[in-house]
């Protein structure tokens, strides 16, 4: 995939059109956007593209950076278009056709061509070319009059086409150029207020390039189509003040360049949202779809006008240079090739890779092959295994299914049984206690009539033998029928209870009647529930503890939080206070330095033999102290890029101490010497033995 090169010119300004006081196009490297006259950039009207040229390009420039690289690329075999978009009189033919002086792009295209033909020598080459015009939506060719109101056609073979379109074969560059001025002769132009010749149709120069090459002559045949398109200009009826034929023109220039922009705007949508692409409402676009988002090398170059009346239609077309940019266009080779040809090349390339293959460690690559076959075949074994296992799990999974339906109606069944039986529970009772019951010792429990009901409920019987010694109760009921079951059984259902074994006295003994009795469980299970209530709301008591005293906590740990963090940003601004500090003390020792040395100048000016003592006295103090007032600043610089002190650091400073003590000791011992033995008096060491330095100097 490759994009569309779009690039952007804009023509020199009309000295009766300039307006200092309004609007102005300013272009910027690759960027062009729209100030006001103060220099003001106007939001939204600014546009970055490929290349843009401003006022003082030429077309050498315009051609090198823009269509030189298409016309070497339809030499190698690819398909190449480039066409210029404005309005009127925005320089579109001149950039394409150029002058005598500056060549347009289509004459330097057909001069490169040729000069490229004559540097390859491995391929011959025949060029084939056509001129073409778009004139109210009729096509005519320019090199033969009598060919008018041409139709569209599309092949395989040659793809998009003009039928009856004449093709002149031709040798060099100024055979070429001969044709194109032959055709220019009969292009439709006309005379407009913006323009004195102003094109009235849309043009497309075509050459067709076939190459194949010289020592292989069953190679494949390269054919590419090179289309070099000069547009109309679209124009406002107003401003061109057209009338008549010139107003009918300009309806169909307009109407193309419309249908053209509609195309650029589902090209330039993504491949989803595109849809259908409307190629056939024109025959512009009918014969530039390759160029437009097909197999072919495609740069656009729009023409802008500078003046300020011009601004809308400028940026009409910049927003269509904009569109144009997001095209895309899958870019081949085209090629022709021959069965033999075809043949030829597949049997190279067989040999080819068959060198390849002795070259290289062939049965080291047959063993990997080996290996890698009998691995695959081991795949597709445990890979059928697997469906075999799968296929039986959803068997299995069937069955289970089945099985449970057949459960669920069997219970549905019984569910249907025992609401009809709950219907005649009543009666039934009534027949056991006239037919005779078993009454035990203590009278508290009856036992009905152990004959079976048809229409009664039957538990499930029980695989034990051996009978129990007293009756079942309620906690025990569960090893010979579930709750339901236990549960009609209490309110008064028949159930066959030969199936339950049972003794005939009861050793258990109920203190309360039957409806005594279910009060009671009643009364037990709303106590439970209620005891259950005041649990459950004891709980949400303590977690509702537990959440204030979390909202409390985490309240605390805000406010401590925030202190914590103001306390940080004022140890912040001290430490930065602390750090100024060494900058301000060296900044203090420099100024007393400075005046330091000012002082010892002047006294040091004072001084008549510079070989005196005084003299010596004064050169001695002044070396000292530059170099304390040194050592200060060395430390105060350190200190101010290195937050920790070292302990050597001190050291220095207490060697350096001791050494200008003594270098001030000796100073002041030689000066005393030699004032002695010029006076004869006794040495003052003599007199001052048990003084200090500090005395001595003193």
């Amino acid at each position: 995939m490759e994009k569309v090169c779009v690039a952007v010119r804009v023509r020199p300004a009309r000295s009766n059109e300039e307006n200092y006081n309004g609007t102005f196009w300013k272009v910027e490297e690759n960027r062009i956007s729209l100030h006001k006259s103060l220099g003001t950039p106007i939001s939204g009207a600014s546009y970055t593209f490929d290349h843009v040229f401003d006022q003082d390009c030429s077309n050498a420039r315009v051609y090198d950076l823009l269509t030189k690289d298409i016309i070497h690329a339809a030499l190698e075999g690819f398909n190449g278009t480039a066409f210029a978009y404005g309005q009127t009189s925005s320089g579109k033919t001149f950039t394409m056709n150029g002058t005598q002086n500056d060549p347009g792009v289509i004459q330097r295209a057909v001069n490169d061509i040729f000069q490229k033909i004559e540097m390859t020598t491995n391929r011959e080459f025949l060029i084939r070319v056509s001129y073409m015009e778009i004139y109210n939506e009729e096509i005519n060719d320019l090199f033969a009059v009598e060919n008018q109101k041409l139709q569209i056609h599309e092949s395989l073979d040659r793809g998009v086409f003009v039928a009856g379109l004449r093709e002149e074969i031709v040798n060099d560059a100024e055979q070429v150029l001969e044709l194109i001025q032959r055709g220019e002769v009969n292009r439709h132009f006309g005379e407009t207020n913006m323009n004195v010749r102003s094109s009235r149709s849309h043009t497309i120069f075509r050459m067709v390039i076939e190459s194949k090459g010289k020592h292989n002559p069953d190679d494949a045949v390269r054919v590419s189509i090179l289309n070099l398109v000069d547009l109309a200009g679209s124009e406002r009826i107003a401003k061109t003040g057209a009338g008549g034929v010139r107003l009918k023109e300009g309806k169909h220039i307009n109407k193309s360049l419309m249908i053209l922009g509609n195309v650029i705007n589902k090209l330039s949508e993504g491949v989803k949202q595109r849809g259908h692409i409307p190629y056939r409402d024109s025959k512009l676009t009918r014969i530039l779809q390759p160029a437009l988002g097909g197999n072919a090398k495609t740069s656009i170059i729009c023409t802008v006008a500078p003046e300020e009346v011009h601004v809308e239609e400028s940026k009409g077309t910049l927003q269509f240079a904009s569109r144009a940019k997001r095209i895309t266009n899958c870019v081949q080779v085209n090629e022709i090739l021959t069965d033999a040809a075809l043949l030829k090349r597949q049997t190279r390339e067989i040999e080819e890779l068959r060198m390849k293959l002795q070259g290289s460690h062939s049965e080291v690559l047959e063993q990997e092959i080996l290996k890698l076959r009998n691995d695959l075949l081991k795949y597709e074994h445990e890979r059928e295994k697997l469906a075999m296992e799968l296929e039986e799990e959803r068997r299995s999974q069937k069955e289970r299914e089945q099985c449970i339906l057949e459960q669920q109606k069997k219970i549905h069944n019984l569910s249907n049984l025992a609401s009809i039986s709950d219907s005649n529970g009543h009666a039934t009772q009534n027949q056991e206690e006239s037919s005779g019951s078993i009454t035990c010792q203590e009278d508290a429990f009856s036992t009905p009539c152990l004959k079976a009901i048809p229409s009664a409920f039957v538990a499930k019987r029980s695989q034990r033998s051996q009978e129990l010694e007293y009756s079942p109760v309620p906690d025990a009921f569960s090893n010979f029928a579930d709750e339901d079951t236990w549960m009609k059984i209490n309110k008064g259902f028949v159930v066959d209870l030969d199936s339950f074994h049972m003794t005939p006295s009861v050793k258990v003994q109920s203190s309360l009647p039957n409806d005594e009795n279910d009060n009671f469980y009643q009364g037990l299970s709303t106590e439970n529930y209620k005891q259950e209530a005041q649990n459950l709301r004891r709980q949400l008591e303590l977690v509702l503890e537990e959440r204030d005293e979390l909202r409390r906590h985490h309240t605390e740990q805000e406010s401590l939080n925030k202190q914590l963090v103001s306390e940080v940003s004022e140890l912040q601004q001290e430490a930065l206070l602390i750090r100024e500090i060494p900058q301000r003390l060296c900044e203090s020792v420099t100024t007393c330095k400075d005046i330091y040395t000012d002082i010892l100048s002047v006294l040091q000016n004072f001084v008549a033999n510079e070989k005196s003592a005084t003299a010596k006295l004064l050169s001695t103090t002044s070396e000292i102290g530059t170099c304390l007032f040194a050592t200060l600043e060395s430390h105060f610089s350190v200190a101010m890029h290195s937050d920790k002190s070292s302990a050597g650091n001190n050291s220095s400073i207490e060697a350096q101490r001791t050494k200008l003590y003594d270098k001030l000791n000796r100073t002041i011992s030689s000066l005393v010497l030699s004032e002695d033995e010029i006076s004869g008096n006794p040495p003052l060491s003599s007199q001052y033995k048990d003084c200090t330095l500090g005395g001595e100097i003193a």
